[in-house]
Formats: structure tokens, C-alpha cells, sequence
């Protein structure tokens, strides 16, 4: 059973039931106030290790947003640059999170933290005022009724009507305090169901609160994490091809070293020991230096470095030479020597001395007008034994291939990943290019499987004395590829596909529509766009010299072919204009906006009570109504751009560079809140999606209003994936509306519906 009302009448009584059931609520009160103290103890703890969490937090995202990535070449892919600014973006992420917890840390103390430190100083310290003076009313009243009691009745009247009257007065004060006093208990007693918990609600309010917020970054987040993961999966694959050409060019080098060593046409390095002669009785002395030799002036550099003293550099010097011959070891006890004429230095000679026999020739022909090396550019033909050419036979073999893989397997998985048995493969392209067996019906003949003919056909492009895009126009390719908006990237490709010889534009359009098809498959083959430009930007393109940095460009010539299987019917089209062709740059559009979401702070509630007086005021047919915000679902096949909305239906709420959940009032509440809406009211289609009211004041008006609108492109557009639009100057977009995708709109352009750049538009 719980506790005992406290009757009024027994304050009169004052029996010892009474006073057991004043003890009973007074134990309770003290209960409550030390259950108070300990909870307010373990609030601050809290607030104190959250706190704590929350710097660490803000340090780690410091530290994330501090970082740069280096990157080796002299440019980046789309998608490096993306990996790049994610450190910065999670960084954000994490501050904007943290900024919500420290709010959240604020608001706690708000509302739970003093409101139940108030009750318990002003309700339980009022309570406990209370029983001091109760008791000590009623210490001076028993000891007054005793002494009254213990008076002679032979005292004088007037005596002992004074003390009557003293004690009756001290009766009315202790009855008084003690009805007081009862009042306060039970009061306190009730109050304290909803002044403690009401605090504990607005806490777990304002906790779930910034859950919510939590909940919803990860939804504004999910875009960017999509996307990012598609720019991590085609730069990993790009890993991946590198890494294997590096490796074989690692493997050739090994097997010969001298052949590689050749860096430069027009100069040779390396390290030789140079001989420093001092008067006697000192004799001479050997210095290591780092030589250049510049063929064509016949000078020669050299640096004093010695990498055994932490690679300090010395001093340099330069010499011309005018001669150099082997220096016997019958004149000098040492191998590997050679003496140097120098012309600027009449009758002087220089000994150097080379590191080994092969160093020592390799100077000797370098400076001696000796046979020159042999050319480095070992063909790929040359190492597998295939004689390719890029004649009528071989043309006729890339036709037959293609139509047997269209034919027989173009669903396969992995196709093109998957390659066939080696010995089966060389065999398959030694028959074809044979004129004896080049016969061959491939889509018919069930003797060869499909991964032996698309390892045949790649091993047949690979194997051509020159690269289908050769290597005279490989720079000019990549140049493209390293800068530029996507439209110039596609003219200036276009441009430099009707420089390429007849043939290799002929067999370049058969492979790269061919690969369109294949990838308009990948659902099923699982060979998109960005997997097909790993697999044939070796093959279709690369670099006369072999070196590791040339290797590094091995991403930007996936990106050409890319460009090439996605915009095919555009780049082998008809030749450019020659007014496109001249045309440095495109018309100066603006840079289109980046995918990544900002990320807005949204505000954390805090309870309060007299909100609820307003909820109360609206009638049940006028309640909230919640907007939200869906996910749009990402592609796995594109890097730049993503729809939120393929079905073509407008979406529920539109949004600028934010996702939100909007709490609206009905309109005729003149409560419509714009409290969760964080549109950017500086874009000019924003504008139009808001509602000035009466007074000049701003406020969202409900989605349910908000009409489709009309929009003029105002630059040319090239799409990047399927569910962006392409358009020219001046053309009219039917039932725009801002996508939830930020920086986009989307609308209809000629029965197609698909996403726009806004800052390419404007509204009509």
C-alpha cells in the first residue's frame, strides 16, 4: 500500500498514528531528494564523458580534414578527385554531427538538468523549511502545555488566566504549522509525479531528437556514399590493370636491365667515378658523381652525390667533350676506365671509370659516336610470336569475332574478364590471320568457346606493330582525358578520331560499338562502361616508350575509351566543322555542379510544454501533416550523375542541396512551418517555389501547391549517363521541378524525362 492521506482533523488530534504517517512522507521526500541529488550527479557525468566523446570526435575529423592525398602524374581522374575531397567530406560529416551532440549536451542541461535541480532546492528545500518550524511549534507547544499543566492551583486567577491564554496561543500556532505543514507534504507529494518526470520526457526528446538528425545526415549521406563507392570500385579496377602492366614491365626489365636503361633520347645518365689528380706526394683520387651526358652539344654534367652521407649534394660541374677511348689497364691498374678529351681544356684528359663492362659500354657507345642502341619499343608482337597486321585479313577477323560474340555469348559474365586457355588463343589468331584457314565461321563453329575468341580478338589488337590509336596521337589523347568539362572532352576526341589513318578509325569504330553493346548488356554480363575501359585502354591505346609514368597515364586512356564506347555514334560520326575543329574552347559554360550534398545543421527540439498549448488549438482535421524526404536509389554504373526519380513522377517535396523532414501546419492555421526547410532562397528556381504572404513575409508553401514550371537552356549539355538530358542552346524543358538530387532539376525535353544542371537553365 502506498502512503497515507494526511486527514486536516488529525492535525488536532496529533496522534501517534499521526505523526507515523508525517514520518512515512517524510522519508519518501527524503528518498526523493537524495534519488534527485544522485541522478543530477550522474548527469553531469554524462554530460561531462559526452563531452569528452564529442572532442575526440571533433580531433579525429580535424585530423581527416587536415589530410591530403598526393597523386603521382601531372593530373587526376574524375574519380581521384572525388576520393580526394571525401576525407574533407566525412570530416564535415562529423562536425556537423558533433555540432548537433554539443546542442543536444546544451539542451539537457536546459531541460533536465535545472529544472530537477529547482525542484529539489525549491519544492524539497521549501518542504524541509516546513518541518523545521513544525517541529519547533511543536517543541513550544507541549513545553508550554506542560509547564501549564505543572502550575499550583493555588496561584492567583490572574496568573493562571495567563498562562491559559499563552498556551492557547501557542495551541493556535502549532495546529496552524501543522496544517500548513501536512498541506506542503501532500502538495510536493503530487507535484513531484510531473515536475521530475516531465524533465526525464524532454530529456529522451531531445535525445531521440538528435537521433533523428543522426538518421537523417546518413540519408543526405547515402548519395555521396553511393557514388564515392562507385569512384573507389572504377579507381580500384584502374589499380588493378596498372599494377599488371607495371609488373610486366617490372618482369621485362629484370630479364634485361641494360635494354631499359635508356631513359632519354637525347641524353645518358648515370653514376661514374671520376678521377681527381693532386700534386705530389698526395697521388690522385677517385670521386663518385652523377654524369649526364647531352648527346647533341657533346657536354657532359656531373654532381658529386654520395647517398652513404645522407644524400647530400655536392658541388657540379660541366665539361664539352671532344673524344673519349678505353684507358688500358697496362697504364692503369683499375677496370672499366675511359679517358675523355676535353675541348675547352687543351691537352687535358679526363679518366672516369665506369661501374661494370655493360656500364662501361653503355658510356662508350654513349660518348664514343658508337652504334647506336637498338630501339627499346619491344613489341608485344614480337614477344608472343604474332605476326598482326592491320590489313583486309585482320579486319575480316575482328568482323567475324565480333559477330560470334554478339551471336554466342554476349550475356556472358565477365565477358572480356574471363580469358581463355593461352595455347588455344594463339592458335585461334594464328588460324585467322592465315589465308590458308581464315575461312572460319566463328558464330557458327562450335570449336571455339566465346572466352577464346575475346581473348583471340584482344590479343590480335594487342599484337599490332602500332596501336590502333597510335602512338603518334597518343599525347594529344590523354590531353583531353587530364582536363576540360565532359562536352570539350568529347570534341576534342572527336576531333583527334578523323586524324587516326583510315583502317585504324574503321576497326576503332568496329571494337568500340561492339563494347557499347556489351556494356547496354551489363546486367546481365556484368561488364559496364568504366570495366570495359579497364580492360581495352591498354589495348586500344598506349605510350611508344615504356616507363612507369607513362604507366600511370594507364587511367586517363581508360577514360578516352570510355568516352569513346559511350559517346560512339557522336565521335565516329561526321567529321567536326572546321570551325569546331579550330575552336579552342567550347562555349564557356559553367562547371557543373558537384554531386557531393552540404550538408545543413539541422535544429535539435527541445520539449516544451507550452507547445502543446498551439497543437491543442488545431482541430483534428487540421493536424501536422509530415512530409518526408525519400532516398533516391543510386546506379551502380555512374560515377557523375544519378536520378532520383526514374519513373518520371515529380517528386513529393523538392529540395535544393538538402534533405529534410518538414513539419507543415495546414494553411489555414497560418502556422506553415518553415522550420525543418532549408532551401537556398538565392536560386532563382527556389524563388519560385515560394510564397509571399501578406506583410513581405517568406514561408514555404506545402509541396501539394508548388506547379511544374518551364525552363530555356541557356548553354549545351552533354548527358554523362542515361538519366540526364543532352541539350542545345534554347531548348524548352517541359514540367521542371527541382530534383532531390542538389544542383539538378529534372524536366521534359522532347517526351524524355531525365535530370538537368540548373545552373545551365533558366526559368521562363
Amino acid at each position: 500500500m502506498g502512503l497515507h492521506p494526511l486527514e486536516f482533523s488529525e492535525c488536532y488530534l496529533d496522534s501517534p498514528g499521526f505523526r507515523d504517517k508525517i514520518k512515512a512522507h517524510e522519508a519518501e521526500l527524503d528518498k526523493t531528494s537524495r534519488f534527485i541529488k544522485e541522478l543530477y550527479k550522474d548527469g553531469k557525468n554524462l554530460i561531462n564523458a559526452t563531452k569528452q566523446l564529442s572532442l575526440a570526435q571533433k580531433k579525429f575529423a580535424q585530423c581527416l580534414g587536415e589530410f591530403k592525398f598526393e597523386y603521382i602524374g601531372d593530373a587526376k581522374t574524375d574519380d581521384e578527385k572525388c576520393i580526394d575531397e571525401s576525407l574533407q567530406e566525412f570530416s564535415s560529416f562529423l562536425r556537423n554531427l558533433e555540432d548537433q551532440r554539443e546542442l543536444m549536451m546544451r539542451n539537457i542541461t536546459e531541460t533536465l538538468m535545472k529544472p530537477l535541480e529547482k525542484f529539489r532546492k525549491e519544492q524539497l528545500g521549501a518542504a524541509k523549511a516546513e518541518r523545521k518550524r513544525y517541529e519547533k511549534e511543536t517543541e513550544k507547544y507541549y513545553s508550554s502545555l506542560e509547564k501549564l499543566l505543572n502550575m499550583s492551583a493555588k496561584k492567583k486567577e490572574p496568573q493562571l488566566q495567563e498562562a491559559d491564554v499563552s498556551v492557547d496561543v501557542m495551541r493556535q500556532h502549532f495546529q496552524e504549522s501543522s496544517l500548513e505543514y501536512v498541506c506542503k507534504l501532500q502538495e510536493i507529494q503530487e507535484r513531484k509525479k510531473f515536475e521530475c518526470v516531465e524533465p526525464m520526457l524532454a530529456f529522451f526528446q531531445t535525445v531521440f531528437t538528435f537521433y533523428h538528425g543522426g538518421y537523417e545526415l546518413a540519408i543526405d549521406f547515402d548519395h555521396y556514399k553511393k557514388a564515392l563507392q562507385i569512384n573507389i570500385q572504377n579507381t580500384r579496377n584502374r589499380f588493378e590493370g596498372t599494377r599488371s602492366e607495371v609488373n610486366e614491365l617490372l618482369k621485362r626489365i629484370k630479364e634485361s636491365p641494360l635494354e631499359y636503361r635508356q631513359t632519354s633520347p637525347i641524353s645518358s645518365e648515370g653514376y661514374l667515378y671520376i678521377q681527381e689528380k693532386r700534386p705530389p706526394p698526395f697521388g690522385s683520387s677517385w670521386v663518385k658523381r652523377y654524369c649526364t651526358f647531352v648527346k647533341e652539344q657533346k657536354i657532359l654534367h656531373m654532381i658529386t652525390f654520395d647517398q652513404r652521407s645522407g644524400g647530400k649534394q655536392g658541388e657540379t660541374d660541366s665539361v664539352t667533350l671532344k673524344s673519349c677511348i678505353r684507358k688500358t689497364t697496362d697504364t692503369l691498374d683499375r677496370r672499366f676506365c675511359l679517358d675523355i678529351e676535353i675541348t675547352d681544356r687543351s691537352g687535358m684528359a679526363l679518366t672516369v671509370q665506369a661501374l661494370s663492362e655493360d656500364d662501361y659500354r653503355f658510356w662508350i657507345r654513349a660518348m664514343g659516336g658508337k652504334e647506336p642502341m637498338q630501339d627499346l619499343n619491344l613489341t608485344h608482337s614480337r614477344e608472343r610470336g604474332i605476326d598482326a597486321q592491320l590489313d583486309d585479313m585482320g579486319i575480316s577477323f575482328v568482323k567475324n569475332a565480333i559477330n560470334a560474340i554478339e551471336a554466342r555469348g554476349i550475356n556472358d559474365q565477365g565477358l572480356y574478364r574471363v580469358g581463355g586457355v593461352s595455347s588455344k588463343v594463339q592458335k585461334l589468331l594464328s588460324l585467322m590471320i592465315d589465308e590458308k584457314s581464315c575461312d572460319i565461321d566463328l558464330a557458327a563453329s562450335e570449336d571455339w568457346d566465346v572466352k577464346t575468341i575475346t581473348s583471340a580478338l584482344k590479343l590480335y589488337l594487342r599484337s599490332l606493330p602500332e596501336p590502333l590509336m597510335t602512338y603518334e596521337l597518343y599525347k594529344e589523347f590523354i590531353v583531353p582525358a587530364k582536363s576540360g568539362s565532359p562536352e570539350s572532352r568529347v570534341q576534342a576526341i572527336q576531333c583527334l578520331v578523323h586524324k587516326l589513318p583510315e583502317n585504324n578509325r574503321l576497326v576503332l569504330s568496329l571494337v568500340t560499338k561492339h563494347l557499347a553493346n556489351v556494356a547496354a548488356n551489363s546486367k546481365q554480363n556484368l561488364m559496364t562502361v568504366a570495366n570495359l575501359g579497364v580492360v581495352f585502354g591498354p589495348t586500344l591505346m598506349r605510350p611508344q616508350e615504356e616507363t612507369v609514368a607513362a604507366i600511370m597515364d594507364l587511367k586517363f586512356q581508360n577514360i578516352v575509351v570510355e568516352i569513346l564506347i559511350e559517346q560512339h555514334n557522336k565521335t565516329f560520326g561526321d567529321a567536326p566543322s572546321i570551325s569546331a575543329t579550330l575552336a579552342t574552347t567550347p562555349l564557356s559554360a559553367p562547371t557543373r555542379q558537384s554531386k557531393k550534398l552540404i550538408r545543413q545543421s539541422r535544429p535539435l527540439a527541445v520539449y516544451n510544454p507550452q507547445v502543446l498549448d498551439i497543437q491543442t488549438a488545431v482541430s483534428p482535421s487540421e493536424s501536422p501533416v509530415m512530409v518526408n524526404d525519400d532516398t533516391s536509389a543510386g546506379s551502380n554504373e555512374s560515377v557523375s550523375s544519378q536520378s532520383s526519380n526514374a519513373s518520371g513522377t515529380p517528386p513529393e517535396k523538392f529540395k535544393n542541396s538538402h534533405s529534410s523532414v518538414t513539419m507543415c501546419l495546414p494553411e489555414s492555421t497560418g502556422l506553415c512551418s518553415a522550420t525543418a526547410s532549408w532551401m537556398n532562397s538565392d536560386s532563382p528556381t527556389t524563388l519560385m517555389l515560394m510564397n509571399l504572404e501578406s506583410g513581405g513575409t517568406e514561408t514555404s508553401k506545402p509541396a501539394e501547391s508548388v506547379t511544374f514550371m518551364k525552363a530555356k537552356a541557356v548553354y549545351p549539355c552533354e548527358a554523362e549517363h542515361d538519366s540526364e538530358l543532352s541539350f542545345q542552346v534554347g531548348a524548352i524543358f517541359h514540367d521542371v521541378t527541382l530534383s532531390r538530387e542538389p544542383g539538378w532539376l529534372e524536366g521534359v525535353l522532347e517526351g524524355k524525362r531525365g535530370l538537368i544542371p540548373e545552373n545551365y537553365v533558366e526559368i521562363v
